[in-house]
């Protein structure tokens, strides 16, 4: 496994890897680090799909607000690399701020509409952040596939549109959530976590999977759906909603509210943000027509 602090060595190594006559691919996962079994997972999926995998690590100040936690965002560069070597990866890119930011960038990728729900309208200016780094990162190092969890299923929603109205060259892979046995989605902020904030959050988990149940009801409606999940979630005593949505995916389109769902005829996505204390946590499922996703993906 090869470590690159800088662009220069990235393109270096990506040069040696194209130049193969057996015409490799190459994959990308990109990350924030402080690595988890979530990552981990997106990572063997890269290596097992193509001949070179890139991973980076890098925490995007463009993407943070400036009330946001960008300076305490954990990070663990040693247990991230160990993590990366036992998954498959080839190459980790790793650039400080400076390099992939010489100066204040003056070009904004904006994907409208798309992100003026759920987190997007929770974190003005987030994923025009997101949108500006993922561009960067897909034209430093041209992969043929790009591995996203869906977690955080707006960013790919958002990143899919951004691909397809630029024409970029690359396959974007949407991954399962991986979550802790009790249900809880693996988060690197799950480290804020309280014991007590803990205990509570599974409470996310719970109300998606009696969501799956309440969405096959006859006659119920997106307005009592999610007005059972506030319910649900607010039992936690700690739970601070900022938004529970029901909304088309990945169009992101809120159904007509007072109507009936129609889960034969549509695709859906309950999406969750909830404080605990500090810890802002984000959750979701998604509901294909005949068939409700489970929310445990898998461990």
């Amino acid at each position: 496994m090869i470590l690159c602090r800088t662009i220069a060595e990235l393109k270096n190594e990506l040069f040696k890897i194209k130049q193969s006559p057996n015409h490799p691919t190459i994959g990308l996962v990109p990350t924030m680090g402080f690595l988890h079994e979530g990552h981990a997972s997106l990572m063997r999926q890269s290596a097992a799909e193509n001949t070179a995998s890139v991973l980076s690590i890098f925490v995007n100040p463009m993407q943070f607000g400036p009330n946001e936690d960008f300076e305490r965002y954990p990070r663990d560069e040693a247990r991230d690399l160990a993590i990366a070597k036992e998954n498959g990866i080839d190459i980790v890119f790793m650039p400080e701020v400076k390099d992939m930011y010489p100066a204040k960038p003056r070009t904004s990728v904006i994907v409208s509409q798309l992100t003026e729900r759920l987190c997007g309208a929770s974190r003005p200016g987030h994923f025009d952040g997101v949108g500006l780094v993922v561009s960067k990162l897909f034209h430093l190092v041209q992969p043929d596939r790009a591995y996203f969890g869906m977690k955080d299923a707006q960013q790919i929603a958002v990143i899919q549109q951004m691909t397809d109205d630029l024409n970029i060259p690359v396959e974007i892979i949407p991954c399962p959530i991986v979550r802790e046995p009790d249900g809880l989605a693996l988060s690197s902020r799950n480290v804020y976590l309280t014991a007590e904030n803990r205990q509570q959050a599974v409470v996310l988990s719970q109300s998606l999977a009696l969501a799956k149940q309440w969405a096959k009801e006859p006659g119920i409606t997106s307005e009592e759906l999610v007005s059972r999940v506030k319910a649900k979630i607010n039992e936690a005593g700690q739970a601070e909603i900022d938004y529970v949505e029901w909304l088309t995916y990945p169009s992101l389109e809120q159904p007509v509210w007072n109507e009936p769902i129609e889960l034969e005829e549509n695709k859906y996505i309950l999406a969750l943000a909830v404080k605990f204390g500090s810890t802002r946590l984000i959750d979701n499922a998604l509901f294909v027509p005949n068939v409700v996703v489970e929310v445990k993906d898998h461990v």
